[in-house]
């Protein structure tokens, strides 16, 4: 008696579990998962979770030094004598750096300006 009640527990967690697995909507749901090195600027959540990986390390320099100077300036308040410094950064780098580059200003305090934010983010995206 006991070995049928034990097998018919058992034929019913199997029969859930057999159930549970093939129902589904008729799509298949893909996981993408997203990593600092792929985040595009879109996911908002990728970005937060990378900018708050990208605190728990050491600030990343790209021979920008001499921008720490605008820490904690507004974005709109650039001249353009000092939108130019942020573009010959901006233009020494590799496509595939500039998003590391835009979270390493951001962890120092830095604004980007606003006269490059649209060309940096297509850069970035390039």
């Amino acid at each position: 008696m006991i070995i049928l009640v034990i097998s018919i527990i058992v034929l019913g967690i199997i029969a859930a579990l057999i159930a549970k697995l093939s129902k589904h909507d008729g799509e298949e749901k893909i996981t993408v998962v997203e990593t600092c090195a792929t985040c595009n600027g879109t996911n908002d959540k990728c970005e937060q979770d990378c900018m708050m990986e990208a605190a728990t390390k050491d600030i990343v320099y790209y021979d920008d030094e001499e921008l720490d100077a605008f820490s904690g300036r507004p974005s709109d308040s650039y001249t353009d004598e000092e939108v130019e410094q942020f573009s010959e950064v901006l233009y020494t780098m590799r496509h595939e750096e500039i998003a590391d580059w835009c979270r390493s200003l951001t962890l120092r305090g830095i604004n980007l300006p606003d006269q490059i934010k649209d060309e940096t983010f297509m850069l970035r995206e390039g």
